[in-house]
Parts: C-alpha cells; sequence; structure tokens
C-alpha cells in the first residue's frame, strides 16, 4: 500500500507540474496565443477545425473537460473537433492514451468518457494506468474483458497512441489542456471563458476568410 501511495504521489505530482507548466501571459485575460511554425493538416479539411489536447489524468483537464463539451456542441455545423490525449513520452501518460483510444475502438467512449474522469480524480483509481487495471476498471462498467484486451492491445490503438503523441509533439505542447485551431493557432493558460472567446475569434477570422 505504501509503495502504491508513494507512486501515486510522484506522478499526480509530475502531472501538476505539466498542467501548470503554461507559458507568460501576453494579454490582461491570461491568454497566450501563438501561431505554429507551420500549419498542420486538418482531419477535415473542409470545416473549421478546433483540437484539444488533454490527460484523463491532468485536473485542469477534468475541470475543463465539461466546459469544453458544452461550448462544443454550441458551435456551428461549419466547425470539427478533435480530442487528442498527451503522452509525452511517458508510460503511464501513453496508458491513459491506450485506454482513450480503446474506449474509441469499442464504442464505448460516450459512455464512458466521463467516468473515466471520476475514476481518476474522485475514485482515485490510479491503476488506470496499467493494462489489468483499465480492464478491471472496464469490467467494473459492464464491459468485457476479452473484447477491451483485443482493443487494448490492437495494432490500432497502438498506431493511434503513436499518431497522438508525434501530433503533440509536433505542436508544441508542454502543457494540457490546450487548444489548437485550424491547425495554426495554439491557445494556452488563462480561465476557461478566456480561452474559449479566444478560440471564437480564430474561429470567426477562419470563417472570413
Amino acid at each position: 500500500m505504501t509503495n502504491m501511495l508513494s507512486f501515486r504521489n510522484l506522478f499526480v505530482g509530475a502531472i501538476l507540474l505539466l498542467c501548470l507548466s503554461i507559458a507568460p501571459a501576453h494579454a490582461a485575460d491570461g491568454v497566450k496565443v501563438e501561431r505554429l511554425s507551420r500549419a498542420f493538416p486538418k482531419a477535415h479539411p473542409e470545416k473549421i477545425e478546433v483540437i484539444k489536447f488533454f490527460s484523463y489524468a491532468c485536473g485542469g483537464c477534468n475541470s475543463f473537460n465539461p466546459v469544453f463539451t458544452k461550448w462544443a456542441k454550441s458551435q456551428p455545423a461549419d466547425v470539427s473537433f478533435r480530442r487528442v490525449p498527451v503522452a509525452w513520452d511517458s508510460r503511464q501518460w501513453s496508458n491513459l492514451s491506450r485506454l482513450y483510444y480503446t474506449l474509441e475502438a469499442l464504442g464505448e467512449l460516450e459512455r464512458l468518457d466521463r467516468a473515466v474522469f471520476d475514476a481518476w480524480h474522485k475514485e482515485r483509481r490510479n491503476d488506470l494506468v496499467t493494462e489489468k487495471g483499465a480492464a478491471r476498471w472496464y469490467v467494473s462498467k459492464g464491459g468485457n474483458e476479452q473484447k477491451f484486451l483485443a482493443a487494448y492491445k490492437s495494432f490500432g490503438v497502438a498506431s493511434k497512441v503513436s499518431q497522438a503523441e508525434n501530433l503533440a509533439n509536433g505542436m508544441g505542447i508542454d502543457s494540457v489542456p490546450t487548444l489548437v485551431v485550424e491547425g495554426q493557432y495554439r491557445i494556452q493558460g488563462g480561465d476557461f471563458g478566456a480561452v474559449l472567446r479566444a478560440a471564437d475569434e480564430l474561429i470567426e477570422r477562419a470563417r472570413k476568410r
């Protein structure tokens, strides 16, 4: 038990440092908007794209998720959204990314996405960073263990985890939550309302081009 708690304390400490490693603000509202060194391809070129980088283990992401979801649902049909879990070359963060894409592959993401946040932040299920722990949790939610493990170990899920990590590294994502609009503009820092107002401005600018 002591070793498990020590592991969690070290892991959570690292997470908090990463979540708080937001660059100094350039505006009074604390939001920093930066243009990336190059434009990245969009999943749906015909639409205005917003990417949200996050981790289930990040406290800020946990709080931002319902706010972002409500905002996203209010956007017109010409805006598309992608969520990308970060890994930062960490086995633990990578396994949480793997859990996200496993649930997506199983068609369970909508049902269990909020439950993963709650499992980590409310139930203290740090075993979600292991294959066995994640499988046990999924079974506790009514899922099939064999199907979960097949998806978790699949080439498709592994490829998505790798692609997500490459995208985060390419876009210079060093803290979460972070938004990227149109594959060109990175938004970090500030309160949630200010972040979404900055995203609204960039979306409107893209719409007028």
